[in-house]
Protein backbone atom coordinates (compact mmCIF):
# COMPACT_ATOMS: atom_id res chain seq x y z
CA UNK A 1 0.00 0.00 0.00
CA UNK A 2 1.28 3.47 -0.86
CA UNK A 3 1.69 6.18 1.77
CA UNK A 4 0.70 8.95 -0.67
CA UNK A 5 -1.07 8.64 -4.00
CA UNK A 6 -0.82 11.00 -6.93
CA UNK A 7 -1.65 8.81 -9.89
CA UNK A 8 -2.01 5.21 -10.97
CA UNK A 9 -0.66 2.42 -8.77
CA UNK A 10 1.04 -0.88 -9.50
CA UNK A 11 3.89 -1.71 -11.85
CA UNK A 12 2.21 -0.36 -14.99
CA UNK A 13 1.15 3.16 -15.93
CA UNK A 14 3.26 6.26 -16.22
CA UNK A 15 6.27 7.20 -14.14
CA UNK A 16 9.28 5.28 -12.91
CA UNK A 17 10.71 4.23 -9.56
CA UNK A 18 13.60 5.37 -7.40
CA UNK A 19 14.60 4.36 -3.87
CA UNK A 20 15.54 6.53 -0.88
CA UNK A 21 17.64 5.48 2.10
CA UNK A 22 16.58 7.96 4.77
CA UNK A 23 18.57 7.70 8.01
CA UNK A 24 17.35 9.67 11.00
CA UNK A 25 19.01 10.02 14.38
CA UNK A 26 16.74 7.37 15.94
CA UNK A 27 15.52 5.26 13.00
CA UNK A 28 16.03 4.58 9.32
CA UNK A 29 13.82 3.79 6.35
CA UNK A 30 14.02 2.54 2.80
CA UNK A 31 11.27 4.16 0.74
CA UNK A 32 10.43 3.46 -2.88
CA UNK A 33 8.90 6.29 -4.88
CA UNK A 34 7.01 6.14 -8.16
CA UNK A 35 7.33 9.56 -9.73
CA UNK A 36 6.18 11.07 -13.00
CA UNK A 37 4.13 13.98 -14.32
CA UNK A 38 1.39 14.43 -11.72
CA UNK A 39 2.54 11.30 -9.88
CA UNK A 40 4.22 11.07 -6.48
CA UNK A 41 3.72 7.76 -4.71
CA UNK A 42 5.78 6.56 -1.77
CA UNK A 43 5.97 3.11 -0.26
CA UNK A 44 7.99 2.30 2.87
CA UNK A 45 9.53 -1.12 2.32
CA UNK A 46 11.72 -1.21 5.45
CA UNK A 47 12.03 0.49 8.81
CA UNK A 48 14.78 -0.17 11.32
CA UNK A 49 16.06 1.34 14.57
CA UNK A 50 19.18 3.47 14.78
CA UNK A 51 20.51 2.85 18.26
CA UNK A 52 23.90 4.28 19.25
CA UNK A 53 26.43 2.09 21.01
CA UNK A 54 28.52 3.20 23.98
CA UNK A 55 31.97 1.64 24.27
CA UNK A 56 34.97 2.29 26.46
CA UNK A 57 36.00 5.28 24.36
CA UNK A 58 32.61 6.98 23.90
CA UNK A 59 29.31 7.04 22.05
CA UNK A 60 29.28 5.67 18.48
CA UNK A 61 26.94 5.00 15.59
CA UNK A 62 26.40 1.36 14.67
CA UNK A 63 27.33 2.17 11.08
CA UNK A 64 27.73 -1.44 9.93
CA UNK A 65 24.34 -2.32 11.39
CA UNK A 66 22.80 0.65 9.57
CA UNK A 67 24.41 -0.34 6.28
CA UNK A 68 23.23 -3.92 6.74
CA UNK A 69 19.67 -2.85 7.53
CA UNK A 70 19.61 -0.39 4.61
CA UNK A 71 20.96 -3.08 2.28
CA UNK A 72 18.29 -5.53 3.43
CA UNK A 73 15.70 -2.83 2.74
CA UNK A 74 17.09 -2.25 -0.74
CA UNK A 75 17.03 -6.00 -1.42
CA UNK A 76 13.35 -6.05 -0.49
CA UNK A 77 12.73 -3.05 -2.75
CA UNK A 78 14.37 -4.80 -5.72
CA UNK A 79 12.46 -7.99 -4.92
CA UNK A 80 9.20 -6.07 -5.23
CA UNK A 81 10.08 -3.86 -8.21
CA UNK A 82 12.30 -4.45 -11.22
CA UNK A 83 12.16 -0.87 -12.53
CA UNK A 84 14.07 1.01 -9.80
CA UNK A 85 16.62 3.13 -11.62
CA UNK A 86 18.33 5.04 -8.83
CA UNK A 87 19.17 5.07 -5.10
CA UNK A 88 19.65 8.24 -3.02
CA UNK A 89 20.92 8.49 0.55
CA UNK A 90 20.32 11.15 3.19
CA UNK A 91 21.07 11.28 6.92
CA UNK A 92 21.77 13.60 9.81
CA UNK A 93 24.75 15.95 9.38
CA UNK A 94 28.28 16.44 10.75
CA UNK A 95 29.32 12.83 11.59
CA UNK A 96 31.87 10.96 9.50
CA UNK A 97 34.07 7.92 9.00
CA UNK A 98 37.82 7.98 8.45
CA UNK A 99 39.30 5.61 5.88
CA UNK A 100 42.72 4.49 4.72
CA UNK A 101 43.01 2.83 1.30
CA UNK A 102 39.27 2.29 1.32
CA UNK A 103 39.13 0.62 4.74
CA UNK A 104 37.10 2.19 7.56
CA UNK A 105 39.26 3.08 10.56
CA UNK A 106 37.34 2.76 13.81
CA UNK A 107 33.63 3.35 14.36
CA UNK A 108 32.14 6.82 13.67
CA UNK A 109 31.49 8.87 16.79
CA UNK A 110 28.00 10.09 17.64
CA UNK A 111 27.65 13.86 17.66
CA UNK A 112 26.25 13.67 21.20
CA UNK A 113 29.53 12.23 22.49
CA UNK A 114 31.26 14.52 24.97
CA UNK A 115 34.71 14.52 23.32
CA UNK A 116 34.20 17.76 21.40
CA UNK A 117 35.01 20.43 24.01
CA UNK A 118 38.75 20.06 23.45
CA UNK A 119 38.17 20.42 19.71
CA UNK A 120 36.23 23.65 20.21
CA UNK A 121 39.08 25.12 22.28
CA UNK A 122 41.70 24.05 19.75
CA UNK A 123 39.89 25.59 16.76
CA UNK A 124 39.02 28.85 18.52
CA UNK A 125 42.62 29.29 19.68
CA UNK A 126 43.62 29.31 16.02
CA UNK A 127 40.67 31.35 14.74
CA UNK A 128 38.17 33.19 16.99
CA UNK A 129 34.53 32.37 16.31
CA UNK A 130 33.85 35.87 14.98
CA UNK A 131 36.39 35.26 12.18
CA UNK A 132 35.29 31.64 11.74
CA UNK A 133 31.66 32.67 11.23
CA UNK A 134 32.65 35.18 8.56
CA UNK A 135 34.39 32.34 6.71
CA UNK A 136 32.03 29.36 7.08
CA UNK A 137 28.75 31.03 8.13
CA UNK A 138 27.88 28.29 10.62
CA UNK A 139 26.19 28.73 13.96
CA UNK A 140 28.19 27.53 16.92
CA UNK A 141 27.38 23.93 17.75
CA UNK A 142 30.08 22.04 19.67
CA UNK A 143 29.63 18.97 17.48
CA UNK A 144 30.20 20.67 14.10
CA UNK A 145 32.59 18.51 12.08
CA UNK A 146 35.37 21.07 12.28
CA UNK A 147 35.42 20.65 16.08
CA UNK A 148 35.07 16.87 15.92
CA UNK A 149 38.08 16.61 13.60
CA UNK A 150 40.12 18.84 15.93
CA UNK A 151 39.20 16.52 18.81
CA UNK A 152 40.12 13.56 16.58
CA UNK A 153 43.63 14.97 16.21
CA UNK A 154 44.37 13.92 19.79
CA UNK A 155 44.07 10.27 18.75
CA UNK A 156 45.88 8.11 16.19
CA UNK A 157 43.32 7.80 13.39
CA UNK A 158 43.34 11.22 11.76
CA UNK A 159 47.07 11.12 11.12
CA UNK A 160 46.94 7.78 9.29
CA UNK A 161 43.67 8.30 7.37
CA UNK A 162 43.59 9.42 3.74
CA UNK A 163 39.83 10.04 3.31
CA UNK A 164 36.99 11.46 5.39
CA UNK A 165 33.43 10.61 4.34
CA UNK A 166 30.24 11.92 5.89
CA UNK A 167 27.72 9.20 6.76
CA UNK A 168 25.63 9.28 3.52
CA UNK A 169 28.78 9.52 1.40
CA UNK A 170 30.26 6.55 3.28
CA UNK A 171 27.24 4.38 2.42
CA UNK A 172 27.38 5.59 -1.19
CA UNK A 173 31.07 4.61 -1.27
CA UNK A 174 30.28 1.10 -0.05
CA UNK A 175 27.63 0.80 -2.78
CA UNK A 176 29.65 2.23 -5.68
CA UNK A 177 33.33 2.37 -4.74
CA UNK A 178 33.31 6.13 -5.49
CA UNK A 179 34.33 8.60 -2.75
CA UNK A 180 32.59 11.98 -2.99
CA UNK A 181 31.69 14.93 -0.69
CA UNK A 182 28.05 15.94 -1.24
CA UNK A 183 27.62 19.72 -1.10
CA UNK A 184 24.58 20.21 1.17
CA UNK A 185 26.05 18.00 3.87
CA UNK A 186 29.56 19.34 3.29
CA UNK A 187 28.18 22.80 4.07
CA UNK A 188 27.42 21.69 7.65
CA UNK A 189 31.01 20.69 8.42
CA UNK A 190 32.53 24.15 8.88
CA UNK A 191 35.17 23.29 6.27
CA UNK A 192 33.46 25.03 3.33
CA UNK A 193 33.87 28.71 2.48
CA UNK A 194 30.34 30.11 2.70
CA UNK A 195 30.95 32.60 -0.14
CA UNK A 196 32.52 30.26 -2.68
CA UNK A 197 30.89 26.96 -1.72
CA UNK A 198 34.27 25.24 -2.02
CA UNK A 199 36.52 23.49 0.50
CA UNK A 200 38.74 25.96 2.35
CA UNK A 201 42.23 24.50 3.02
CA UNK A 202 42.68 27.17 5.70
CA UNK A 203 39.58 25.98 7.58
CA UNK A 204 40.62 22.34 7.25
CA UNK A 205 44.06 23.24 8.64
CA UNK A 206 42.42 24.51 11.84
CA UNK A 207 41.61 20.88 12.68
CA UNK A 208 45.12 19.54 12.19
CA UNK A 209 44.04 17.66 9.06
CA UNK A 210 45.09 18.16 5.45
CA UNK A 211 42.56 19.28 2.83
CA UNK A 212 43.54 16.24 0.76
CA UNK A 213 41.50 14.12 3.16
CA UNK A 214 38.32 15.48 1.56
CA UNK A 215 37.16 13.95 -1.73
CA UNK A 216 35.74 15.81 -4.73
CA UNK A 217 32.53 17.74 -4.14
CA UNK A 218 29.37 16.46 -5.80
CA UNK A 219 26.05 18.30 -6.20
CA UNK A 220 22.49 16.98 -5.80
CA UNK A 221 21.38 15.38 -9.05
CA UNK A 222 24.86 14.19 -10.04
CA UNK A 223 25.73 10.48 -10.05
CA UNK A 224 28.14 8.69 -7.73
CA UNK A 225 28.12 5.85 -10.26
CA UNK A 226 26.52 2.45 -10.67
CA UNK A 227 26.41 -0.31 -8.07
CA UNK A 228 29.50 -2.48 -7.65
CA UNK A 229 29.08 -5.95 -9.10
CA UNK A 230 29.16 -7.75 -5.76
CA UNK A 231 26.71 -5.25 -4.29
CA UNK A 232 24.40 -5.60 -7.28
CA UNK A 233 24.37 -9.37 -6.86
CA UNK A 234 23.71 -9.20 -3.12
CA UNK A 235 20.81 -6.79 -3.63
CA UNK A 236 19.33 -8.52 -6.64
CA UNK A 237 19.55 -5.23 -8.54
CA UNK A 238 19.77 -4.75 -12.33
CA UNK A 239 23.00 -3.50 -13.87
CA UNK A 240 21.86 0.03 -14.71
CA UNK A 241 21.01 1.24 -11.18
CA UNK A 242 22.66 4.56 -10.30
CA UNK A 243 23.46 5.97 -6.88
CA UNK A 244 22.40 9.59 -7.26
CA UNK A 245 23.57 12.43 -5.03
CA UNK A 246 20.59 14.08 -3.33
CA UNK A 247 20.39 16.69 -0.60
CA UNK A 248 22.21 14.20 1.60
CA UNK A 249 21.77 16.36 4.67
CA UNK A 250 18.26 15.30 5.61
CA UNK A 251 17.19 18.90 6.25
CA UNK A 252 18.27 19.89 2.74
CA UNK A 253 16.03 17.17 1.29
CA UNK A 254 13.20 18.10 3.64
CA UNK A 255 13.32 21.80 2.74
CA UNK A 256 13.31 20.95 -0.96
CA UNK A 257 9.97 19.19 -0.39
CA UNK A 258 8.33 21.99 1.64
CA UNK A 259 5.32 23.13 -0.46
CA UNK A 260 6.08 26.81 0.09
CA UNK A 261 6.70 30.09 -1.61
CA UNK A 262 10.12 30.90 -0.10
CA UNK A 263 9.62 34.65 -0.63
CA UNK A 264 6.84 34.77 1.99
CA UNK A 265 7.24 31.63 4.11
CA UNK A 266 9.42 30.20 6.83
CA UNK A 267 9.86 26.49 7.47
CA UNK A 268 10.29 24.28 10.52
CA UNK A 269 11.65 20.82 9.79
CA UNK A 270 10.73 19.16 13.05
CA UNK A 271 11.84 15.76 14.26
CA UNK A 272 14.60 14.98 16.75
CA UNK A 273 15.78 18.51 15.96
CA UNK A 274 13.72 21.54 15.02
CA UNK A 275 15.36 23.40 12.14
CA UNK A 276 13.74 26.83 11.84
CA UNK A 277 14.55 29.13 8.99
CA UNK A 278 14.24 30.65 5.53
CA UNK A 279 15.35 29.69 2.05
CA UNK A 280 17.58 32.45 0.66
CA UNK A 281 19.73 33.03 -2.40
CA UNK A 282 22.69 34.47 -0.46
CA UNK A 283 24.15 33.86 3.01
CA UNK A 284 23.69 36.24 5.93
CA UNK A 285 26.95 36.49 7.89
CA UNK A 286 26.41 39.69 9.84
CA UNK A 287 27.51 40.02 13.44
CA UNK A 288 23.84 40.10 14.42
CA UNK A 289 23.32 36.73 12.71
CA UNK A 290 26.34 35.29 14.51
CA UNK A 291 25.14 36.54 17.88
CA UNK A 292 21.70 35.04 17.21
CA UNK A 293 23.46 31.74 16.37
CA UNK A 294 21.96 31.38 12.90
CA UNK A 295 23.61 29.18 10.32
CA UNK A 296 24.01 29.29 6.54
CA UNK A 297 23.89 25.81 5.02
CA UNK A 298 23.66 24.66 1.43
CA UNK A 299 20.34 23.78 -0.13
CA UNK A 300 19.36 21.84 -3.23
CA UNK A 301 19.87 24.02 -6.32
CA UNK A 302 22.49 26.25 -4.72
CA UNK A 303 20.11 27.93 -2.28
CA UNK A 304 21.00 28.86 1.30
CA UNK A 305 19.23 27.38 4.29
CA UNK A 306 19.41 30.25 6.76
CA UNK A 307 18.26 28.59 9.97
CA UNK A 308 18.60 28.02 13.67
CA UNK A 309 18.80 24.62 15.36
CA UNK A 310 16.29 24.11 18.17
CA UNK A 311 16.42 21.03 20.37
CA UNK A 312 13.18 19.66 18.86
CA UNK A 313 11.10 16.65 19.82
CA UNK A 314 14.23 15.10 21.32
CA UNK A 315 13.06 16.71 24.58
CA UNK A 316 9.82 14.74 24.51
CA UNK A 317 11.13 11.45 23.13
CA UNK A 318 14.02 11.37 25.59
CA UNK A 319 11.61 12.11 28.46
CA UNK A 320 9.41 9.21 27.34
CA UNK A 321 12.43 6.91 27.18
CA UNK A 322 13.28 7.93 30.73
CA UNK A 323 9.79 7.18 32.01
CA UNK A 324 9.65 3.86 30.20
CA UNK A 325 13.00 2.86 31.68
CA UNK A 326 11.31 3.38 35.04
CA UNK A 327 8.84 0.70 34.01
CA UNK A 328 5.86 2.73 32.83
CA UNK A 329 4.36 2.31 29.35
CA UNK A 330 3.68 5.71 27.76
CA UNK A 331 1.04 6.11 25.05
CA UNK A 332 2.05 9.30 23.22
CA UNK A 333 -1.37 10.22 21.72
CA UNK A 334 -3.01 9.87 25.15
CA UNK A 335 -0.25 11.91 26.78
CA UNK A 336 -0.54 14.71 24.20
CA UNK A 337 -4.35 14.77 24.43
CA UNK A 338 -4.12 15.19 28.19
CA UNK A 339 -1.45 17.86 27.75
CA UNK A 340 -3.69 19.75 25.33
CA UNK A 341 -6.58 19.68 27.82
CA UNK A 342 -4.43 21.01 30.67
CA UNK A 343 -5.61 24.43 31.84
CA UNK A 344 -2.94 25.12 34.48
CA UNK A 345 -0.02 27.38 33.66
CA UNK A 346 3.20 25.50 32.88
CA UNK A 347 6.82 26.56 32.61
CA UNK A 348 8.01 27.96 29.29
CA UNK A 349 11.73 27.22 29.42
CA UNK A 350 14.61 27.82 27.01
CA UNK A 351 14.54 24.83 24.65
CA UNK A 352 17.91 25.96 23.27
CA UNK A 353 19.78 25.34 26.54
CA UNK A 354 22.83 23.10 25.88
CA UNK A 355 21.99 21.24 29.10
CA UNK A 356 19.41 19.28 27.09
CA UNK A 357 21.85 18.03 24.44
CA UNK A 358 23.07 14.81 26.08
CA UNK A 359 20.92 11.66 26.33
CA UNK A 360 19.40 10.43 29.59
CA UNK A 361 17.54 11.87 32.59
CA UNK A 362 15.70 14.49 30.54
CA UNK A 363 12.82 15.18 33.02
CA UNK A 364 15.35 15.72 35.80
CA UNK A 365 17.32 18.21 33.69
CA UNK A 366 14.16 20.09 32.72
CA UNK A 367 13.15 20.28 36.38
CA UNK A 368 16.61 21.52 37.38
CA UNK A 369 16.54 24.15 34.61
CA UNK A 370 13.15 25.39 35.82
CA UNK A 371 14.33 25.63 39.44
CA UNK A 372 17.49 27.49 38.41
CA UNK A 373 15.46 30.03 36.41
CA UNK A 374 12.63 30.58 38.87
CA UNK A 375 10.04 28.74 36.77
CA UNK A 376 7.33 26.43 38.06
CA UNK A 377 8.64 22.87 38.09
CA UNK A 378 6.42 20.34 36.28
CA UNK A 379 5.01 17.78 38.69
CA UNK A 380 3.34 15.21 36.45
CA UNK A 381 4.10 13.62 33.10
CA UNK A 382 1.25 15.60 31.56
CA UNK A 383 2.72 18.86 32.87
CA UNK A 384 6.16 17.90 31.54
CA UNK A 385 4.70 17.16 28.11
CA UNK A 386 2.75 20.44 27.97
CA UNK A 387 5.76 22.41 29.20
CA UNK A 388 7.93 20.87 26.46
CA UNK A 389 5.34 21.67 23.76
CA UNK A 390 4.89 25.26 24.98
CA UNK A 391 8.64 25.77 25.17
CA UNK A 392 9.22 24.41 21.67
CA UNK A 393 6.39 26.51 20.22
CA UNK A 394 7.76 29.61 21.94
CA UNK A 395 11.29 28.95 20.70
CA UNK A 396 10.06 28.20 17.16
CA UNK A 397 8.14 31.49 17.11
CA UNK A 398 11.10 33.52 18.37
CA UNK A 399 13.39 31.86 15.84
CA UNK A 400 11.04 32.66 12.93
CA UNK A 401 10.83 36.29 13.96
CA UNK A 402 14.60 36.53 14.37
CA UNK A 403 15.23 34.92 10.97
CA UNK A 404 12.87 37.36 9.27
CA UNK A 405 14.52 40.33 10.96
CA UNK A 406 18.07 39.23 10.18
CA UNK A 407 17.27 38.50 6.52
CA UNK A 408 14.95 41.51 6.09
CA UNK A 409 12.07 39.25 5.05
CA UNK A 410 8.34 39.39 5.74
CA UNK A 411 6.98 36.01 6.82
CA UNK A 412 3.27 35.47 6.22
CA UNK A 413 2.97 31.72 6.81
CA UNK A 414 5.04 28.98 8.45
CA UNK A 415 5.32 25.40 7.18
CA UNK A 416 6.03 22.52 9.56
CA UNK A 417 7.23 19.28 7.96
CA UNK A 418 8.56 16.02 9.35
CA UNK A 419 7.31 14.08 12.35
CA UNK A 420 6.39 17.26 14.19
CA UNK A 421 3.71 17.97 11.58
CA UNK A 422 1.68 15.10 13.09
CA UNK A 423 1.76 16.70 16.55
CA UNK A 424 -1.44 18.73 16.41
CA UNK A 425 -0.84 20.37 19.78
CA UNK A 426 2.63 21.55 18.74
CA UNK A 427 1.34 22.86 15.38
CA UNK A 428 -1.55 24.74 16.98
CA UNK A 429 0.53 26.23 19.77
CA UNK A 430 3.21 27.29 17.27
CA UNK A 431 0.52 29.14 15.28
CA UNK A 432 -0.72 30.71 18.52
CA UNK A 433 2.74 31.86 19.62
CA UNK A 434 3.51 33.20 16.14
CA UNK A 435 0.16 34.82 15.42
CA UNK A 436 0.51 33.38 11.90
CA UNK A 437 -1.04 30.43 10.04
CA UNK A 438 0.87 27.16 10.22
CA UNK A 439 0.66 24.66 7.36
CA UNK A 440 1.61 21.15 8.47
CA UNK A 441 2.95 18.37 6.25
CA UNK A 442 4.19 16.36 4.56
CA UNK A 443 5.43 14.03 7.29
CA UNK A 444 7.97 12.26 5.07
CA UNK A 445 9.35 15.49 3.59
CA UNK A 446 12.94 14.28 3.77
CA UNK A 447 12.26 11.12 1.78
CA UNK A 448 10.09 13.03 -0.70
CA UNK A 449 12.83 15.60 -1.33
CA UNK A 450 15.31 12.77 -1.78
CA UNK A 451 13.02 11.02 -4.30
CA UNK A 452 12.27 14.20 -6.26
CA UNK A 453 15.95 15.02 -6.82
CA UNK A 454 16.55 11.48 -8.08
CA UNK A 455 13.44 11.49 -10.28
CA UNK A 456 14.48 14.73 -11.94
CA UNK A 457 18.00 13.40 -12.51
CA UNK A 458 16.49 10.26 -14.07
CA UNK A 459 14.25 12.43 -16.31
CA UNK A 460 11.10 10.93 -14.80
CA UNK A 461 9.88 14.47 -14.15
CA UNK A 462 10.91 17.94 -15.21
CA UNK A 463 10.47 21.28 -13.50
CA UNK A 464 12.04 23.80 -11.20
CA UNK A 465 11.76 23.79 -7.41
CA UNK A 466 8.46 25.73 -7.46
CA UNK A 467 6.86 23.24 -9.86
CA UNK A 468 8.03 20.24 -7.84
CA UNK A 469 6.71 21.86 -4.65
CA UNK A 470 3.36 22.34 -6.37
CA UNK A 471 3.33 18.57 -7.00
CA UNK A 472 4.01 17.93 -3.31
CA UNK A 473 1.17 20.25 -2.28
CA UNK A 474 -1.22 18.51 -4.68
CA UNK A 475 -0.37 15.01 -3.46
CA UNK A 476 0.06 15.92 0.22
CA UNK A 477 -2.26 18.89 0.92
CA UNK A 478 -1.05 20.51 4.15
CA UNK A 479 -3.24 20.85 7.24
CA UNK A 480 -3.86 24.49 8.15
CA UNK A 481 -3.76 25.80 11.73
CA UNK A 482 -5.04 29.33 12.32
CA UNK A 483 -3.72 31.27 15.30
CA UNK A 484 -6.12 31.58 18.22
CA UNK A 485 -6.49 34.75 20.23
Amino acid sequence: MSDGLGGQGGRGGRGGRVAAIDLGATSGRVIVGRVGPGILETETVARFPNDPVRTIDGLHWNILGLYGAASAGLAEAFRRYDDIGSIGIDSWAVDYGLLRRGQLLGVPFHYRDDRNEAGVRAVHRRMPHTDLYARNGLQFLPFNTIYQLAAEAAGPLLEVSDTMLLVPDLLAYWLTGEARFERTNASTTGLIDVRTGEVSPELVALTGADAGILPTLISPGESFGTLLGDVRGALGAPAHVQVTAVGSHDTASAVFAVPMDPARAAYISCGTWGLVGLELNDPVTTEAAREANFTNEGGVGGTVRFLHNVMGLWLLSESIRHWEREGERIDLPTLLQAAGELRDEVAVFDADDPAFLAPGEMPDRIAEHCRAHGLPVPRTRVEFARSIIESLADTFARSVRTAAQLADRTVEVVHIVGGGSLNTLLCQRTADHLGLPVLAGPVEATAIGNLLVQARAQHLIEGNAAELRDLVATVHPPTRYEPRG
